[in-house]
């Protein structure tokens, strides 16, 4: 058995360790292939469930990792009757591997796969051509006749570089099994793309195949791109709770992709919006042995009133911590915790030396110890702020859309809570991004993306970032766990980095480590969830049903077909003649685009400036010609 790792961080996830132990029973021989580097502690746990481990430059992708797997056996794989070439891109055993091997074992093949892709034409990678029936590469079983073949040494010696993902599926995966029967050797399937609905039933029937004791489910079905899937009615929620009720440990999954896919393609993709009751609690699970810590930042008493009086709907006391930069305002604060003893258990009053970063430097610095002692279980982080640049309906409906769905009920606290006692991998909580009022589809980085990238490799976070809108608690109101923001806590922040500096065109670093909540949760293995009522999950998905409509109405097809389009032509800017221009070149010409974007970008970006320059000129001009009329 050759399998073959990769993490970014050298680790390796207990996902792949549940597999590999799984396997032990089916092999005479583990053969661990790392792709990059390995941490001692990795190293150890993968000791104990392989014979060897192999590490290797991360070049190549798993093919060229079987390929110096292959190299560095040499002569002894005379010694086996059967090499399975496989890879970290599947979690399982969903259903016992047995009876696979026991099947696979009466057929007379010289080489089979767990599963095929049918014959596509066009090639859907390259739009021409075919793209032949192949067995697929995650899993290839070969026997002796073959691998002791002149023909086996000839393809692994002649096989091509593999630089990206495209190379490794029309370089490998999809000639490989044509290459060999070709050569006159016989290939089998243990579940045939035949005899199910689709040609790639590993992607769109996983369900059906694990019905059919397919002991594995892929990886891609749970990260591939949301609209794709969204196409063939492919849903992640279901598909995990196929492979619940089989027995496999789904945390086991939910701790791999919170580390290795951007926190919306999962939020997404596995439905992880739950809309929650707020008259009933419906939850099995009691939330009363959590530790809970509640902070509230606050600008005034009249404002943090409404949010203290919400302490008691909590199902058990919980401890309290109100900051606040405003001295003048601890008398008062002090009395509203006063009046509200019974319900808390310790309730105090913190006064922050500076109002640089409002809420957020308040919560990191002000609340760092509380934070990371280990002392609370979750945290309910809340403040009274209000936008100030909005109007007043529209400042009203956040703050009740943010509370509402936050701490709405006792009810609704109770079942919200419960999320936490039945995933302890569960890092955050928190509404999805805000829709009456504001215009945060397609622009919830902002200007900030940049900015988000440099501060994840500044706190260590390597999780994949979200490439339009972040899922994240914009507004700054979530509940989570003190685990999750380690990458946070890990910095020693001060009020000074907090300081406002828009008039110096650099980003709020509040609203920046905002957008980085749910990334900074997935650095440590832990998901998101999002969470509604039911009053404004109905405000929420009928506003964007509608919007999705007024949107797609002049675009053609599916609405994937509809974002590709419009990814394809790019930036609309003010609609001028020439922004259509620019579009229409990237829609139909794309390949002479693509030649002249390294002259036309410093074109473009003079051109812009002399534009500039005239239009300041003109302006200039209007004004000293008014001012002389005068």
């Amino acid at each position: 058995m050759i399998y073959v790792v990769y993490d970014r961080r050298g680790g390796v996830d207990e996902y792949v360790i549940h597999a590999l132990a799984g396997l032990r029973d089916h092999a005479s021989r583990v053969l661990a292939v790392v792709n990059g580097k390995l941490t001692s502690e990795a190293r150890r746990r993968l000791e104990a469930v392989s014979d060897e481990i192999l590490v290797r430059k991360n070049v190549g992708f798993d093919i060229w990792a079987h390929k110096e797997a292959l190299e560095h056996v040499g002569a002894a794989i005379d010694d086996f009757d059967e090499v399975v070439l496989t890879n970290d891109t599947w979690f399982g055993p969903v259903r016992p591997y047995g009876p696979v091997f026991a099947k696979m074992d009466a057929l007379d093949a010289d080489f089979w796969g767990m599963t095929d892709h049918a014959r596509e034409e066009p090639n859907p990678f390259t739009g021409e051509g075919v793209l032949p029936y192949h067995l697929q590469s995650f899993w290839i079983a070969v026997r002796r006749r073959m691998f002791t073949s002149q023909r086996w040494e000839r393809y692994w010696r002649e096989l091509p570089e593999m630089p990206s993902y495209f190379d490794a599926v029309l370089k490998h995966e999809a000639v490989f099994t044509e290459t060999f029967v070709d050569a006159g050797f016989t290939s089998a399937v243990a579940f045939a793309s035949a005899d199910y609905p689709t040609d790639h039933p590993a992607l769109f029937n996983p369900t059906l195949l694990i019905d059919d004791g397919c002991p594995l489910v892929k990886r891609r079905p749970f990260f591939h791109w949301p609209p794709f899937l969204d196409r063939h009615a492919v849903i992640g929620r279901t598909i995990i709770d196929n492979v619940a009720s089989y027995g496999y440990p789904v945390a086991l999954i939910l701790d791999n992709l919170a580390r290795t896919v951007p926190p919306k393609v999962i939020n997404t993709n596995l439905a992880m919006l739950d809309v929650l009751p707020r008259t009933t609690v419906t939850a099995p699970e009691n939330p009363s042995s959590l530790r809970v810590l509640v902070v509230i930042h606050a600008t005034g008493a009249a404002t943090a009133a409404p949010l203290i009086e919400r302490l008691s709907w909590f199902p058990t006391p919980v401890d309290v911590i109100v900051t606040t930069s405003d001295a003048g305002l601890v008398p008062a604060l002090e009395d509203l915790l006063a009046s509200r003893r019974s319900d808390v258990g310790s309730a105090h009053v913190r006064l922050v030396p500076s109002a640089e970063g409002r809420d957020m430097s308040a919560f990191l610095i002000g609340c760092r110890d509380e934070l990371s002692e280990g002392r609370y279980d979750v945290f309910v982080k809340l403040h009274d702020r209000v936008p100030s640049r909005r109007g007043r309906t529209i400042s009203e409906y956040f703050r009740r859309y943010t509370l509402d769905n936050l701490v709405g009920s006792r009810a609704y606290i109770a079942n919200l809570l419960a999320l936490f006692v039945r995933e302890p991998g569960l890092g955050a909580v928190f509404p999805p991004a805000i829709q009456a009022g504001y215009a945060i589809t397609g622009e919830g980085w902002s200007w900030y993306r940049g900015m988000g990238h440099e501060m994840a490799e500044k706190l260590g976070i390597r999780v994949p970032l979200d490439g339009v809108t972040p899922l994240a608690p914009l507004g700054g109101m979530w509940i989570g766990r003190p685990g999750a923001l380690r990458p946070y806590l890990s910095e020693r922040w001060t009020y000074r980095d907090f300081r406002d500096r828009s008039r110096e065109k650099v980003p709020d670093l509040q609203r920046l480590l905002e957008r980085l909540i749910s990334a900074s949760a997935g650095e440590e293995g832990m998901h998101v969830r999002t969470v509604l009522d039911a009053e404004h999950a109905s405000l929420t998905h009928l506003a964007l049903e509608y919007k999705i409509d007024q949107l797609a109405v002049n675009l053609p097809g599916y609405p994937v077909d509809q974002i590709q389009f419009l990814h394809r032509a790019g930036w609309m800017g003010t609609a001028g003649a020439v922004a259509f221009f620019r579009m229409y070149m990237k829609t139909n010409h794309s390949g002479i685009v693509n030649r002249f974007d390294p002259i036309m970008h410093p074109f473009g970006r003079g051109a812009r400036a002399v534009l500039r320059t005239a239009r300041a000129g003109v302006a200039a001009g209007r004004r000293l010609a008014r001012g002389t009329r005068a």
